[in-house]
């Protein structure tokens, strides 16, 4: 069972052309996992951890102990939803994969976060287009048992189900807000720039790219313009936003979103690498190797 997920269909999304999942929700099949697939856990986790010394904000890696997450095997959701609930009432509920938006926003609603059972294979270890178990285990887990980030994941599904009756245009503008900040945001601490993106965590080439290449552009946040940039599935980011502390989003998610949508319709999109008048440029990026098409 362990590598066989069950694909209902493909269709394009904002991670790219992807297999859709059975909706279902599904037990870890913790005892099938094989050999090579916990060894492919390990290599990651050994790796990534070694990459994000400095790198990473200081919660993620201290969740990530809280957890007791190691190398010496894929852990088990229901050991893991034991400290969750304790600490942020949050539950993992493990999936075949990507889910469809509705179903996906459900599920923050209610404080459950989709985790996808199965690993990627050893020849997929730099990159695979669909996230897997590394992937939303490694990357997404460890910040669900901060409190302000573990309120502001609820926050966005609230917001998300919302979104999915106003207008499709919606939920694209909310998408870009994920993107930019539960996937691929940074954070200002400790003197410096901190990871806290499940994208970039879950990465070791954009992990260092995201924080020490002169290409990208890392940009102050603001609900509004991240809401109205476009951005990259198939390349490392042209542009980056940051925030001051967790504090930051959940007050940005707090009013009703309705009255942005209008706003946002009449205005055009902007491009992933475009710098504007009136953004709080932390670093503007060179674009070096960037390519010339493809924005999202």
């Amino acid at each position: 069972m362990s590598s066989q997920p069950r694909r209902v269909e493909s269709q394009q999304t904002d991670k790219g052309y992807v297999p859709i999942y059975t909706t279902a929700v599904v037990d870890q099949p913790w005892a099938d996992y094989t050999k090579t697939e916990h060894e492919t856990w390990a290599t990651l986790f050994r790796r990534q951890r070694d990459v994000l010394k400095g790198r990473a904000c200081r919660e993620f890696i201290d969740n990530q102990e809280r957890f007791g997450m190691t190398p010496d095997a894929i852990p088990r959701f229901e050991e893991l939803n034991e400290v969750l609930a304790k600490a942020t009432g949050w539950q993992l509920v493990g999936v075949e994969g990507l889910l469809p938006d509705l179903t996906f926003f459900d599920h923050l609603a209610n404080r459950r976060f989709p985790v996808t059972w199965w690993i990627r294979k050893p020849e997929q270890i730099d990159y695979i287009a669909e996230p897997d178990l590394f992937h939303d285990l490694f990357g997404h887990v460890p910040l669900l048992l901060e409190p302000v980030f573990a309120d502001y994941m609820q926050a966005y599904g609230r917001g998300g189900v919302k979104a999915h009756g106003i207008d499709p245009n919606a939920l694209v503008h909310l998408t870009r807000l994920y993107w930019y900040t539960v996937e691929f945001g940074l954070i200002r601490q400790d003197g410096g720039l901190r990871i806290y993106g499940s994208g970039i965590v879950s990465s070791k080439g954009e992990s260092m790219y995201s924080l020490e290449s002169p290409a990208p552009n890392r940009i102050g946040f603001d609900l509004a313009r991240i809401m109205r940039t476009r951005y990259r599935i198939d390349t490392y980011q042209k542009t980056y936003f940051v925030i001051d502390s967790f504090e930051q989003l959940i007050d940005a998610t707090r009013p009703d979103f309705t009255p942005l949508y209008r706003e946002l319709e009449a205005q055009s999109a902007i491009a992933a690498g475009d710098v504007r008048e009136g953004d709080v440029v932390v670093h503007r990026g060179t674009g070096e190797g960037w390519a010339t098409d493809g924005d999202v």
